[in-house]
């Protein structure tokens, strides 16, 4: 029998004693690394705290060991904790995990979303105590809807707690959060510890600005390592063949038969070989993939006479199919891998997972080092991580991209940050003007009007959305009312308009964000596809679709439409950069990859043979110095920079009539004569400032958040411009660029 944990613990010593009776009753034999730091720092209820520690290292007992010992202190008026988690799954898991420990406490756990009984929610409304687990939006909904009674329902909470903080930061609904959170405090009457919780944090300083703006200085921080896990890493290189017919692949998913390449069946055979009889989780990049390998590895299962192990998983399904695939994971007693999207990232519960797969480059290391955490949980066991890179034969039109072998790269690249222990920075600036207008108007709903000065102070003078200037807040005021979404008494009073009355009464405007919308590509009246478009988009710009490169035409905001025509030009880039923006650090670690030789030891013989090609390419192209590399009637600039700087070069060099396009570790200019670039490039590192209102007045899709629409046009640019481009950055690389000839 193994021995209990030993009350010479400082940390343990200092919990309540039915808290210690629990976890010798569990056989814990010591404490994880994370609850020894976090007990003595959150106990008291007396400051901030960010603990940031590996998938199951027990980041929900650190935090809530303390927490509960502080609540039974003054039982039993126990008071309350918010605990804000980004996913109702995620909820769910924790109440079953928190009621384990909580049922002996008499402390009661109140899931709330949509899907709970409204007879549960009442009770805690009657009786606001306990654990309240809830999404950002629920608690919207709560203010919106309950505004009068939110300060007896917060009066009795001691504590704030976010899970998975890292999915927070940086997003629309990290902006809403933190506005909540304030206002939480603000019904309170007083400040109450924040404690964010997060398995992937690239810069915890950042961190603390997002958990507690202002005093970011203020908040204790709380780094656990894994543990020394081993990991184990292999990247297979394939290389592209074409399609197979579909009786060959049994494809039977209509519209999908043109993405079963033959690279596609021989990894859908390497995964069901190395996969079967276990439990694993496997990354596509693509909703559509992950129906694909589904489909596929289904298939494989049926000719073998065996049953499915196989189960897709993403957020077009509906809820009872993706239960049942976490219930194939979790059921311990037969093997079950899930082909699945983001949506199996977070902490979801779905037991122990033997590996990863990886199909194409990661979104981000951060993403990946999320994606790894979920394999060798078991004691002894290794976390294994599977990727395949998938390239094109080389031929006489391929491009930079593919001679390169840039998805091969950027995955090795990514690996290797990984195991070097670095992340990407949270991103926490922006103006966020879309989650300002929801605010705005949920704010309005909760007190029965506000004043303008009243919205100023508590938002912009609080530092939530600090970058507005008034004269912006003045003119976003005036334009809220031209759309009727708001209007203004004689006393000065803001009130809902006709339009915000409606719109506020409606469910879906507890929710900060939209889901990803898609734009549908028409070329003389032939639809050509449909896919996400996440990059400025202005007319003549070219896009690839298809296979084919096009020119755009016109876009439709209103309707999502991309009017196109073909383009000129050789054949498209294999890599398409996979789901998410690259980032500086990891463009500067492709170079130094390129610029290296001898083996990368997690490479396979193909993978290997790949990655010399691409540095034979770098070196006889004298890349490691040449920045400008003419590409028949285009040039191409190398910056070796992430997607935010690249696609703010990109529109600035439109300023000077040219055209231009972010590809990944180059910028695309059409325009051949050099000189006309270099004069361009020279005038844009000149300039001191870019007005991103000017810049950004060619581009035709820049409502991408909720409430983009209701902003005017310069603070929508302003906003767009804030978030997903870095103009001086642009600035900067354009004079390297002209020092490099």
């Amino acid at each position: 029998m193994n021995s209990p944990v030993s009350r010479s613990s400082s940390s343990f010593a200092l919990l309540d004693e039915r808290i210690q009776r629990w976890i010798w009753q569990e056989d814990w034999t010591a404490l994880r690394d994370a609850q020894e730091k976090a007990i003595p720092a959150l106990i008291e209820a007396d400051g901030d705290i960010i603990i940031a520690a590996a998938t199951a290292a027990g980041k929900t007992e650190a935090a809530f060991f303390p927490i509960l010992t502080h609540l039974l202190r003054t039982e039993p008026n126990v008071g309350s904790v918010l605990y804000i988690s980004p996913l109702k799954a995620l909820i769910n898991d924790q109440w079953g995990r928190l009621s384990q420990l909580c049922e002996s406490l008499e402390i009661p756990v109140i899931p709330w979303h949509g899907d709970i009984a409204m007879g549960r929610k009442r009770r805690f409304l009657r009786d606001p105590k306990g654990i309240l687990l809830i999404t950002p939006e629920s608690l919207e909904a709560l203010f919106v809807t309950r505004g009068s009674g939110i300060p007896g329902l917060v009066a009795a909470a001691k504590y704030l707690v976010i899970d998975e903080l890292h999915a927070f930061i940086g997003t629309e609904r990290g902006k809403q959060l933190q506005s909540l959170m304030a206002r939480v405090e603000l019904a309170a009457g007083r400040e109450m510890p924040r404690v964010g919780l997060s398995a992937t944090l690239g810069d915890m300083n950042l961190a603390a600005s997002f958990l507690r703006p202002g005093a970011p200085e203020s908040v204790h921080q709380i780094i656990s390592g894994s543990g020394g896990q081993e990991v184990k890493v292999l990247i297979k290189g394939c290389v592209e063949q074409p399609p197979r017919i579909k009786t060959e692949t049994g494809i039977d998913n209509p519209g999908l038969e043109d993405l079963v390449t033959g690279s596609t069946i021989a990894i859908g055979e390497h995964l069901y070989k190395t996969l079967r009889g276990s439990n694993n989780l496997v990354f596509p990049n693509s909703r559509s993939r992950v129906e694909v390998f589904a489909d596929l590895l289904r298939r494989r299962c049926e000719r073998e006479r065996i049953p499915n192990q196989f189960w897709p998983h993403h957020g077009s399904l509906a809820k009872e199919i993706r239960e049942e695939t976490e219930a194939a994971l979790k059921d311990g007693h037969r093997p079950a891998t899930a082909i699945c999207t983001t949506t199996l990232e977070l902490g979801i519960d779905i037991g122990a997972v033997k590996s990863v797969a990886q199909i194409g480059p990661p979104p981000s290391v951060a993403s990946l080092r999320q994606r790894l955490g979920r394999s060798g949980r078991r004691e002894g066991e290794p976390a294994i991580l599977r990727c395949y890179a998938i390239e094109r034969e080389l031929d006489d039109k391929s491009g930079l991209s593919d001679l390169l072998r840039e998805g091969l790269v950027q995955t090795v690249a990514m690996v290797r940050l990984l195991i070097a222990g670095w992340f990407e920075p949270p991103k926490i600036g922006g103006l966020h003007a879309s989650t300002l207008v929801q605010q705005i108007l949920s704010v309005i709903a909760e007190r029965g009007g506000v004043t303008a000065a009243h919205l100023w102070s508590k938002f912009i003078q609080g530092g939530l959305f600090g970058d507005l200037s008034r004269d912006d807040f003045v003119a976003l005021l005036r334009y809220l009312g031209e759309k009727e979404l708001l209007v203004q008494e004689s006393s000065g009073l803001l009130l809902h308009g006709v339009l915000g009355e409606k719109l506020v009464n409606h469910y879906e405007f507890y929710s900060a964000f939209l889901s990803d919308e898609e734009f549908r590509l028409v070329c003389d009246g032939r639809a050509l596809g449909s896919l996400p478009v996440t990059r400025p988009l202005s007319i003549d710009q070219r896009i690839i679709f298809a296979g084919r490169r096009w020119r755009v035409l016109d876009v439709d905001e209103e309707k999502k439409l991309v009017l196109v025509a073909p383009d000129k030009g050789g054949a498209p880039p294999m890599f398409d950069g996979g789901s998410g923006k690259v980032h500086d650090g990891v463009r500067v670690e492709m170079r130094k990859v390129l610029a290296e030789a001898g083996d990368v030891p997690f490479v396979d013989a193909e993978g290997s043979r790949l990655l010399e090609e691409a540095r034979q390419h770098y070196a006889e192209a004298g890349l490691a110095t040449r920045r400008l590399v003419p590409a028949g009637s285009s040039v191409l600039l190398l910056t070796w920079r992430g997607d935010w700087v690249n696609d703010a070069l990109a529109l600035v060099i439109g300023r000077y009539g040219l055209n231009a396009a972010n590809e990944g570790v180059a910028v695309r200019v059409y325009q051949p004569d050099m000189d006309r670039i270099l004069d361009a490039l020279g005038k844009i590192g000149a300039e001191e400032e870019m007005d991103p209102a000017a810049l950004l007045s060619g581009v035709k899709n820049l409502i991408r958040e909720k409430w983009d629409w209701a902003l005017p046009e310069h603070l929508l640019r302003k906003s767009f411009a804030s978030t997903h481009l870095d103009i001086d950055g642009a600035r900067k690389v354009a004079m390297d660029l002209c020092r490099s000839v």
